[in-house]
């Protein structure tokens, strides 16, 4: 009776124990046994890798192209500016007419200060709106109206900031300043931080967040604790793509900054309530006199500007990585 009994269990085990070896046995087979490679051979003559082979070259010849007057222009810029560059560009101020030497430290320094104005200006709006369209329901006509605004302003005009910050600013105070540039720099810094804030805390996976909330944390705190720091490389990747634009922009400070050729620096302190010298306005200004010394200083000083843009894109682009690696 006990071996009768014990029969249906020994057959089970047995076509288990099959079953097993046959699945192993199809799993250390070739997985690519079955595969034509004669039928998967490149074929030049067949029509359809033919035709991606042509459209790869167009692509690449037109990439190439493309390519040709963005390095001619470095190239210029390396071989005009590189000539002009020594100490005496960052520690002297702009020479006068006929006046041989000089620099633009006072420019440099004053970019700086004005970005910087800006970025403080534009950062915590930017960052909470960002923060409010993410979070706000799909549905949202508040929303989606600001969402549409930041759209728009991304195409806005420079010039047309530049105009808004005379009108509020420099009219109100009665004279042109660091902080009206800064002003006008921080209207096109915001929408590039706002858009680009709201997909890096989208982009944060909605497990973070429920975890959050059901550990007892509120709204603010989930915000706070959880979404900015885990989205912040990149929310600072838009912020350094904003302050590249900004530091390069020339019509809003001929309105608001104009340019002085001394330095911001007043009893020991920044004056930012006086006109401020920029790189870009210097070039603006240089490049179009007649005297060969302020022409060759226009040349170093679009070189240094360029080199600050290129460095400020590389962070951002160090921080995207961040963000991807997340």
């Amino acid at each position: 009776m006990s071996d009768t009994g014990q029969a249906p269990g020994r057959n089970q085990e047995d076509s288990g124990s099959a079953f097993l070896h046959k699945m192993e046995g199809q799993a250390e087979q070739d997985p690519l046994s079955g595969v034509d490679f004669d039928e998967l051979e490149r074929n030049i003559y067949r029509p359809r890798t033919a035709l991606s082979m042509v459209l790869t070259w167009i692509v690449s010849g037109m990439t190439i192209l493309a390519l040709v007057p963005l390095f001619a222009v470095l190239w210029m810029l390396i071989w005009r500016g590189g000539q002009k560059l020594s100490t005496a560009l960052f520690t002297e101020l702009p020479p006068a007419p006929l006046e041989q030497g000089g620099g633009f430290g006072n420019a440099i320094i004053g970019t700086l200060i004005m970005v910087a104005l800006a970025t403080l200006i534009t950062f915590p709006i930017g960052v909470l709106t960002g923060v409010f369209l993410a979070q706000a329901p799909k549905d949202s006509k508040l929303a989606g109206g600001v969402r549409f605004s930041a759209k728009v302003l991304t195409g806005f005009p420079s010039i047309l900031a530049g105009v808004f910050a005379y009108g509020a600013i420099v009219l109100a105070t009665g004279g042109y300043s660091a902080i009206a540039g800064a002003i006008a720099l921080s209207i096109l810094m915001l929408p590039t931080i706002i858009l680009t804030s709201e997909s890096a805390i989208s982009m944060v996976p909605a497990k973070m967040k429920e975890a959050s909330i059901g550990l007892g944390a509120t709204g603010a705190q989930t915000v706070w604790m959880v979404l900015l720091p885990t989205a912040m490389p990149g929310i600072l990747t838009g912020v350094m793509l904003a302050i590249a634009r900004a530091a390069g922009e020339t019509a809003p400070l001929l309105f608001t900054a104009l340019f002085s050729n001394y330095w911001i620096t007043s009893g020991g302190h920044f004056n930012v309530m006086q006109p401020t010298a920029s790189l870009a306005v210097l070039i603006y200004n240089f490049s179009g006199m007649p005297f060969k010394n302020q022409v060759e200083l226009a040349w170093a000083a679009a070189l240094v500007l360029v080199v600050m843009v290129l460095i400020t894109n590389l962070i951002g682009q160090s921080f995207s990585r961040q963000q991807v690696q997340q």
